[in-house]
């Protein structure tokens, strides 16, 4: 696909971008999925752990789960796709990234403009008081088999401040991202099937107000049909490459 060919297509003064981002950017961040890292959680399904009604049956083997996921997460580091979206923004390019994952990877790729609109794994949280924590150091988030209590109301059991199944999305980070889509006038889809709602809607809106959709994915899915774009391959190879050309471009803008 010539990108230089679809960049000169664009009928822009100034680009604005938004990035809704899926998994997909950090499969080859060697993350895994929501199954653990031994035979012992092959017995579970996501949906028996990652609830609210788990938690309250069996707060221990909830925390086990997350402290097992947390051992590879720690191991993960970002790949060249998040560092081209922390690219564009220090390039002025970009109004932030809606992030389905929970991984925090593009905080560590030193990105600011971040919307962790499923919540975030590397944090801690208590539902009775605003006590938040971080907890994954090696020594918090290894530490053998106990419960983290809120020091603030002592008998309470903090949780992972991840959006469980069964749980509504903040609204503030809702709200925030759509006020991003409807202010961008070019929408970066990567790595998501875009199937998972209320995500899976901000493309529509994005094209309800004529946005440009580039999608960046192994293979078709269903906002194929409404992306003006569509490069396919793995996105920490492929959109490394269209970042580079659209930063060349948006230079060529402000020069004239």
């Amino acid at each position: 696909m010539d990108i230089d060919s679809i960049l000169k297509e664009l009928d822009v003064s100034e680009i604005k971008i938004v990035s809704v981002v899926g998994a997909g950017i950090s499969k080859a961040s060697g993350m895994p999925t929501f199954r653990g890292e031994d035979g012992m959680w092959n017995n579970y399904r996501a949906t028996d752990l990652a609830t609210p009604f788990a938690f309250q049956r069996d707060p221990k083997i909830v925390w086990e789960w997350y402290r097992a996921r947390m051992r590879i997460l720690l191991e993960a580091k970002p790949n060249p796709a998040h560092e081209a979206l922390t690219n564009l923004e220090k390039e002025g390019l970009s109004i932030g990234i809606i992030t389905q994952n929970v991984d925090g990877l593009h905080e560590i790729a030193e990105s600011k403009n971040i919307i962790e609109i499923h919540g975030r794994i590397r944090y801690a949280r208590c539902n009775s008081c605003d006590y938040i924590e971080r907890w994954d150091s090696e020594e918090k988030s290894l530490k053998d088999r106990e419960l983290p209590y809120c020091p603030n109301c002592k008998n309470q059991i903090i949780r992972p401040d991840v959006v469980w199944f069964g749980e509504q999305l903040a609204s503030q980070r809702w709200n925030k991202a759509v006020e991003w889509t409807l202010n961008a006038n070019i929408m970066l889809v990567i790595g998501t099937s875009g199937v998972v709602a209320p995500v899976s809607s901000l493309p529509d809106f994005a094209k309800q107000n004529n946005t440009k959709i580039f999608e960046f994915n192994i293979e078709e899915t269903p906002i194929t049909s409404i992306s003006d774009h569509s490069i396919f391959g793995p996105c920490e190879k492929t959109l490394p490459t269209f970042t580079r050309k659209i930063i060349e471009f948006s230079r060529g803008l402000k020069n004239g």
